[in-house]
């Protein structure tokens, strides 16, 4: 039963077919995101997709070039406690590779609330993450180049990487904060303190 359920996923416009009518289905044929986190389903195995570094699709080794299919597919990931991502329906859960972050944040909307500067990012997938305790920045330094890469949490364990031009805007806002007694350089979004680096060690970060 799960071979052959995988055989029949293993071509993306009828998995995007199913995606849709579940979809559908769900929300009452509304725009809204499926409840994958509620689904329970089998395993039917790893399909031969892939989301690569930059935030681009492949299928068998084929860009998915069509927009509407990659958002459809986006709205259905979903990162389990093993580590891994798969596609969710009610039916089938299949596994994916994912090169970096599932998303890539192409832009970034600052606003003032309450006297506050508050912080939202757009998805290539057309998600809008408002930056808070829910939906944190995190902030790794690449082994290989010493270059700053910073995270957003978009839903679930689901993450956006901030575009190269995004982030020389996000680090523009930074500011020199003293968390526990030391000198870090941090983002604020709202109430909420995300610390990036010490303050000594930002001469030698790499951007």
């Amino acid at each position: 039963m799960a071979s052959e359920t995988l055989k029949a996923s293993t071509d993306a416009a009828g998995l995007a077919a199913m995606i849709a009518r579940a979809a559908d289905q769900k929300s009452g044929g509304k725009p809204s995101l499926p409840p994958v986190e509620r689904w329970n389903p089998p395993f039917c195995g790893d399909l031969d997709m892939e989301i690569r570094a930059d935030g681009s699709w492949f299928y068998m080794g084929t860009p998915i070039g069509r927009e509407a299919l990659v958002r459809l597919f986006s709205t259905v990931l979903r990162k389990d406690e093993d580590g891994k991502t798969y596609l969710v329906t009610p039916v089938e859960k299949v596994g994916i590779r994912v090169e970096d972050a599932h998303f890539i944040a192409v832009e970034m909307s600052p606003v003032e609330r309450d006297g506050a500067q508050v912080l939202f990012f757009r998805t290539n997938v057309g998600d809008m993450v408002e930056v808070d305790a829910d939906h944190p920045l995190r902030f790794e330094i690449a082994a290989d180049t010493g270059a700053l890469k910073p995270y957003v949490l978009v839903r679930g364990r689901l993450e956006a990487l901030l575009s190269r031009a995004v982030m020389y805007e996000l680090v523009e806002r930074g500011e020199m904060i003293d968390v526990d007694g030391r000198a870090m350089f941090c983002l604020r979004s709202g109430n909420q303190i995300f610390p990036v680096i010490p303050a000594d060690e930002l001469d030698r970060l790499s951007r």
